[in-house]
């Protein structure tokens, strides 16, 4: 896929819904029974949409998003995309950590190059498309630097075009920029927003940062505290070109303070062990 395809893109036609139904999950047990992570999770995710999952720590949040990519398997109720009912990791779902995931002993481009390559992609198509992706995340320069020679956001910049490149239908990202500074996290965030308008791809994100969350998403699910449930669903009625000016905009700041106070709500709950 080139550049072009990526920009040309529209919102109708690419991407992917998840259609979350009856979602139980419990730790301690093949059955069912132990510690109740998730609570009956119920949830529309719209196609090509940007959906943050907000909550409390131990909410649930990073469980829900390892169902939805299939990497753990569902035990009560069904998680569905447009490929059919999610039963475990495919190539229409990706997944971005915190912690980079990048293989050490491979240059940036190498890192790359080397999903596509598991997808049967030949050497120059791959190269090709993988120095796409590199120039789509403002890493020209640094195609054969090697993780360890790069800073953090850097990293996190070649994760994301490493997921990219292979194209998924619906990009999971558990707070990718947790382990960044403040400064680099608003600039990777600035770029994860521009980046997601040019390809439109269905995006789950889940962050524990109020702000985050408010400037990235369309829609923010916030969840309680254990065991997770979804308590509201939030529509984020801000333009979709968001720079950094509308940190400063009073309707960002009214429903920053919004949010921020259904989850506080969980936060106190989850402190003294309610449920």
């Amino acid at each position: 896929m080139t550049m072009a395809a990526i920009q040309d893109r529209s919102h109708a036609d690419s991407g992917t819904g998840i259609v979350i139904d009856g979602v139980s999950h419990s730790y301690g047990s093949r059955h069912g029974s132990g510690v109740l992570a998730l609570d009956n999770i119920n949830l529309d995710i719209r196609e090509n949409e940007f959906h943050a999952l907000l909550g409390p720590s131990g909410c649930g949040k990073s469980t829900l998003l390892y169902l939805i990519g299939g990497f753990i398997p569902i035990q009560q109720g069904t998680i569905a995309t447009r490929k059919g009912k999610v039963t475990a990791p495919g190539p229409e779902r990706s997944i971005v950590f915190q912690n980079f995931a990048l293989f050490p002993w491979k240059t940036v481009l190498q890192n790359i190059v080397y999903g596509l390559k598991k997808q049967g992609i030949g050497a120059a198509e791959a190269e090709s498309r993988a120095r796409e992706f590199i120039n789509l995340v403002q890493l020209k320069g640094f195609e054969n630097a090697y993780p360890s020679q790069l800073s953090g956001g850097m990293q996190q910049r070649a994760a994301i075009a490493r997921t990219l490149a292979v194209d998924p239908e619906i990009l999971l990202m558990d707070e990718p920029f947790g382990a960044l500074d403040a400064q680099t996290r608003r600039v990777m965030q600035e770029e994860l927003r521009a980046i997601w308008q040019r390809s439109r791809k269905t995006v789950v994100f889940v962050t524990h940062d109020v702000h985050e969350a408010v400037f990235l998403a369309d829609r923010i699910s916030i969840m309680s505290a254990r065991p997770g449930r979804i308590q509201h669903v939030i529509d984020v009625n801000l333009p979709q070109d968001r720079g950094e000016e509308i940190l400063e905009r009073p309707e960002f700041l009214e429903l920053s303070e919004r949010i921020w106070r259904l989850v506080r709500e969980q936060a106190i709950s989850a402190s003294r062990g309610e449920h």
